[in-house]
């Protein structure tokens, strides 16, 4: 099993690049793998529920979608 480290800068400001780091760390949980995540910047609004409720990149499901399944997944999110 590999483990992978996922950082976000990006927050509400621009949807698309918010969600990537959770879409990576969901996607790497399906594959297997052990995740973390670091938010950094910008992207720490997004712990935010107010905001995370509000973010939905191009092509991509809602943020709080993706969000909700790494909490369930219990993936450390550091800020």
């Amino acid at each position: 099993m590999a483990s992978e480290l996922f950082i976000g800068l990006h927050g509400s400001e621009d949807p698309t690049k918010a969600t990537l780091p959770f879409l990576m760390a969901g996607a790497a949980l399906d594959a297997g793998h052990k995740t973390a995540m670091i938010l950094v910047g910008d992207a720490v609004v997004l712990m935010n529920s107010a905001v995370a409720d509000n973010v939905h990149g191009v092509g991509f499901p809602p943020l709080k979608e993706l969000m909700a399944k790494v909490i369930a997944a219990k993936v450390p999110i550091n800020i």
